[in-house]
């Protein structure tokens, strides 16, 4: 289970040696029928979607709080801040939650994948698209035949063209 591999990584990378530099550690998700990633470095956890708590006046994207052992989380929906149509969570829907910038958030996704080892060669520049939120993709990652959109946590939580939500947490 895919749940299962990223909680055994998550668990054990303290003791494991990152020395290969040409080498990016992922976390693969699914929004629509678009397969994406982050760094496994930034990832603290996943988990099933639990009950949100919405906020009153809450910038768009955030789709409310939730209570992570005692400690209140910002969840932000990132299919809507991607630009996909909304949809309600089911039973693959999960919470990655990460730390930004020493804030810890987390983003709703539709399923998680796998966890993915992909050298850097693998990974292209991001494409230069006018107008789009192009800004949060970090590259273009080619595995076998699947291409992954390599998001950039920094771009997308704390830039001001990011979705702004430390003050939550």
């Amino acid at each position: 289970m895919v749940l299962h591999e990223v909680d055994e990584y998550l668990g054990d990378r303290k003791g494991r040696c990152m020395a290969d530099s040409n080498v990016r550690e992922l976390v693969a998700f699914r929004i629509d029928t678009e397969e994406f990633a982050v760094d496994i470095g930034s990832v603290q956890e996943i988990n099933r979607v639990v009950e949100i708590r919405r906020i009153p006046n809450a910038p768009p994207h955030v789709q409310g709080v939730i209570n992570l052992r005692g400690k209140i989380t910002p969840v932000v929906d990132l299919r809507g801040m991607l630009g996909f149509p909304a949809r309600p969570t089911d039973g693959q829907s999960r919470i990655i939650v990460v730390e930004v910038g020493g804030a810890v958030i987390g983003f709703l996704v539709d399923a998680v994948s796998e966890v993915v080892r992909l050298p850097k060669a693998s990974i292209d520049t991001p494409p230069n698209v006018a107008g789009g939120d192009s800004v949060f993709v970090d590259g273009v990652g080619k595995l076998d035949k699947r291409l992954l959109i390599l998001l950039n946590l920094q771009k997308m939580f704390l830039s001001p063209e990011g979705v702004r939500v430390t003050g939550l947490g």
